[in-house]
């Protein structure tokens, strides 16, 4: 029952769309003046919708859609239609982010696999220990579950 009290004003303080978009991304609601922080998670937010409509899409080296990607690709393509410009590569992509740690990521950063000192793929966060993204010749853009522990995280700013 105070759910239901609370929300109404916590609706009003924020916006809808606003606090729609970070309940969906599991992250708090801003308090007033608040605004760059919310715009942030809602550009993620668009990305990571964007990413999931590509859903099926093929896989093709050097490709950056609208029908087929590769793994930046996929990443520029979707915060390119958010409305944030990304680099090409994923080495450079997680340069260009500010570095998450995994306790502090949540959906629509960036999720970036290494090898050392050097990342070779990248997809976008959906909760749950998952990620869209291209993985390889010949398979499609999907939602799958993270399956090495040499990940860092980035967020697009």
């Amino acid at each position: 029952m105070t759910m239901r009290v609370q929300m109404p004003h916590l609706l009003a303080r924020a916006g809808t769309v606003s606090a729609l978009t970070l309940v969906t991304l599991g992250g708090p609601i801003p308090a007033h003046g608040a605004a760059p922080e919310a715009e942030l998670a809602s550009v993620s937010a668009k990305a990571l919708r964007i990413a999931a409509s590509k859903q099926g899409a093929p896989y093709k080296y050097g490709a950056q859609g609208p029908n087929s990607f590769d793994c930046s690709g996929l990443t520029l393509y979707s915060f390119r239609r958010a409305g944030r410009a990304l680099p090409r590569t994923a080495a450079q992509q997680y340069r260009h982010t500010e570095h998450v740690s995994r306790s502090a990521r949540r959906g629509g950063d960036l999720v970036f696999f290494h090898s050392g000192s050097g990342v070779y793929h990248v997809g976008i966060y959906a909760g749950e220990d998952r990620i869209w993204h291209a993985p390889k010749a010949g398979a499609v853009v999907r939602l799958e579950r993270i399956w090495s522990r040499a990940v860092w995280y980035g967020r697009v700013r």
